[in-house]
């Protein structure tokens, strides 16, 4: 009888120590998780609360059109592109922005655009940009660990005199108005016109065969695409 009354009150006491480890287990169990959950949730509502939208374009404000914001993220993000100081890496990089951009443009236009002709553009653009962009993205790869040829940072640099008067060739830009068509004729004009002049500043100075020819297709099928849009702006002058 002693045995069997010392082998219960042993159990009996295991048992309430098990229970104790256990309970205390899922004490810490639950306060770890409700620290984490507190944790996440006070990371998630500060992220939450950050307004990114606010800063996305650097200069967008109150009624300006898709377009015009589309083209403003563009430029952020080609001036935030780093040149190396090697023409073809760089034509190459801030090319394929560019061209990046325009696809985004051209979106919005089939989106919101009415006039077939400029549908039509906005199609041929999207067709003919996307091709290029991966072949851009392939030499901008190939020419990661080219050599320097030309000073960045100089204003005086021919190279990079020609590319800085490439980016101020979308400057100022339009004001927004009301009809989408005529938002995407206005600012595509001017976006065409900077990829002409940085295509002309690859010509120039570049030295990788396969970019000059690129250029010189740029060149040669945007010049037209400027006209086009310059004889439909002038046809459609109402819509200012």
């Amino acid at each position: 009888m002693k045995k069997s009354a010392f082998f219960l009150a042993a159990l009996c006491s295991g048992s309430l120590l098990v229970a104790s480890c256990n309970s205390d287990k899922a004490a810490d169990s639950t306060a770890t998780t409700t620290e984490t959950t507190t944790a996440e949730g006070t990371a998630s509502g500060d992220m939450a609360g950050m307004d990114h939208s606010a800063g996305a374009t650097g200069s967008a404000a109150a009624g300006d059109s898709p377009q015009l914001v589309a083209m403003n993220e563009m430029m952020q993000k080609m001036h935030a592109s780093k040149p190396k100081g090697n023409t073809d890496h760089d034509f190459a990089h801030h090319m394929l922005e560019h061209h990046k951009g325009a696809v985004v443009m051209a979106d919005i236009q089939l989106r919101d655009g009415k006039d077939a002709t400029m549908r039509q553009m906005a199609e041929k653009i999207k067709a003919d940009q996307q091709k290029e962009i991966a072949e851009l993205e392939a030499a901008a790869t190939r020419l990661d660990n080219a050599p320097t040829n030309y000073k960045p940072n100089d204003p005086t640099d021919p190279f990079t005199s020609k590319m800085k008067a490439s980016m101020d060739a979308m400057m100022p830009m339009p004001k927004s108005v009301a009809d989408p068509d005529m938002n995407f004729n206005m600012l595509m004009t001017m976006h065409h016109q900077s990829a002409v002049d940085m295509a002309k500043a690859e010509l120039a100075h570049g030295k990788d065969t396969k970019l000059k020819q690129m250029a010189q297709q740029i060149i040669d099928a945007q010049e037209k695409e400027i006209a086009a849009f310059k004889d439909w702006h002038n046809k459609n002058a109402d819509k200012m």
